[in-house]
């Protein structure tokens, strides 16, 4: 699969998505890949901080803000290889800007896709099904060929059970149903 220097949906963008937390993380091994699953709360000072020592990215992180900057809160689900620990996917279920990225491995092409909920319905179950069905389309369009080649469904599907467990547990604690 070719990828698209100007794609007809989402943004493409050079600076790659703000790191995970380490110590906000939870990984799921599955081979070739490893899912991490982390609970975020993004703010402009949490951007400055991040990109404080990369002016570039910061500078268009800034230039693509929205006026008060980005703020938002949710899961994120990281998609990395196994073996290089490249980011490729990354779906950012957020409360009010969800969405998800394709992260060329080159570093140069972070391709930011927002979800529409109307079409899509519940943003985790959209993720939790790409992960099952649509992972290594995905990867390659990410630039991860080798690492969809290489994925085993037996080691995925435990993986993606286990995820989604975590995540909507995660979820309840953040957002607790009304009484």
């Amino acid at each position: 699969m070719t990828v698209e220097p100007n794609p007809k949906y989402g943004v493409v963008y050079k600076v790659q998505p703000e790191p995970p937390d380490p110590a906000a993380c939870t990984p799921f091994e599955a081979g070739a890949v490893t899912f991490v699953l982390e609970y975020r709360s993004v703010d402009p000072e949490r951007l400055e901080l991040a990109y404080a020592d990369r002016p570039e990215d910061l500078a268009e992180i800034r230039k693509f803000s929205p006026e008060g900057g980005f703020s938002d809160t949710g899961v994120s689900i990281h998609v990395l290889g196994t073996g290089d620990r490249h980011e490729y996917l990354r779906f950012d279920v957020f409360a009010d800007d969800p969405h998800y990225h394709y992260v060329h491995p080159s570093g140069d092409r972070n391709h930011w896709v927002p979800f529409d909920p109307v079409a899509g319905g519940e943003m985790l179950g959209f993720a939790m099904t790409c992960l099952r069905e649509r992972l290594g389309s995905m990867l390659r369009f990410a630039g991860g060929e080798a690492i969809a080649a290489a994925l085993d469904p037996r080691r995925i599907g435990p993986a993606v059970e286990a995820l989604e467990k975590k995540a909507r547990a995660l979820q309840a604690e953040a957002r607790p149903e009304p009484a």
